[in-house]
């Protein structure tokens, strides 16, 4: 059994991103710069928020946090986003989610220019990535994506089954692993809540992409031997035995799972290191492209 490391992963894609920059800053070219909007104080999303913008740090970006009030207007913030999207030296920004209840998200989104959409959730950007054309490909898929290729995990014809059909992770995944690249060429399925006998579709699965928020739901009896899990879940399960009081717990029941899988990912340190890293990626890249 492998598991695939997603930390030490990002850890290496980051040491490639900088090398990129000094590069830059020897040929006197601008540096990458990516801003993060934060509206409001809620603890998760500056958390995450601080990790990007350390990283940033780390591979040289320049990075800025655009932080408002919780009771901004939705037609400010548009009038914001209108300020970003016209700013020569910023290549790329992201909105925090979720936003307040009284901002329609999908409004804020798609305002968004899709060249400096570097979260890749426009669906200009959806639809290029579908076509195989240059975009920016959401930062988690994007991250499966490059484990499953420096780790050489076979691919190519297998069954991928994806479970959970979110715009950010479900469909863009099942598109990516059925296109024609290194990590790809697969035969998906796509199943959700909603699926009936997923039991019996995961028993047939060579790859499984568990994206559902469901702790552990993923049992060793609804998987086959020699399977491969990639475990997107990410859910704070109360933990009395615990210093903070809860555990961090992804969609696979990771102990008895790991006993047949022949590639599996951790939960934390595998999938969640790489979307920083990819969001990183695609800063890079918007400063090339653009």
């Amino acid at each position: 059994m492998v598991i695939l490391d997603g930390k030490g992963t990002s850890d290496q894609i980051k040491l490639e991103i900088r090398d990129e920059v000094n590069k830059m800053k020897l040929k006197g070219e601008r540096v990458p710069h990516l801003a993060a909007v934060l509206v409001g104080n809620d603890g998760a999303s500056l958390t995450y928020v601080g990790s990007k913008v350390r990283s940033c740090d780390y591979v040289g970006f320049k990075s800025s946090l655009i932080q408002f009030n919780n009771d901004i207007s939705e037609k400010k913030l548009l009038n914001e986003i209108k300020k970003l999207n016209h700013n020569p030296i910023l290549d790329g920004y992201i909105v925090q989610l979720p936003l307040p209840k009284h901002i329609n998200e999908q409004k804020i989104l798609l305002a968004i220019d899709p060249k400096k959409d570097v979260d890749g959730f426009h669906p200009e950007n959806f639809g290029r990535m579908a076509l195989q054309l240059n975009s920016y490909i959401p930062a988690t898929p994007f991250g499966i994506i490059q484990l499953l290729d420096r780790y050489k995990v076979p691919t190519s014809g297998k069954h991928c089954v994806v479970v959970g059909r979110s715009h950010i992770v479900g469909k863009p995944i099942s598109i990516l692993m059925s296109q024609k690249r290194p990590a790809g060429n697969a035969t998906v399925t796509l199943a959700h809540s909603r699926t009936e006998n997923l039991v019996a579709i995961t028993r047939q699965a060579d790859i499984i992409i568990m994206a559902l928020g469901i702790p552990e739901y993923l049992k060793a009896d609804m998987v086959k031997n020699d399977v491969t899990v990639i475990d997107v879940g990410i859910t704070r399960v109360p933990d009395k035995n615990n210093s903070k009081g809860y555990s961090i717990k992804g969609d696979v029941a990771y102990d008895e799972v790991s006993k047949k899988a022949s590639f599996i990912t951790p939960v934390p340190g595998g999938v969640g290191p790489m979307t920083i890293a990819m969001l990183l990626k695609n800063t890079l890249l918007a400063r090339q492209w653009n």
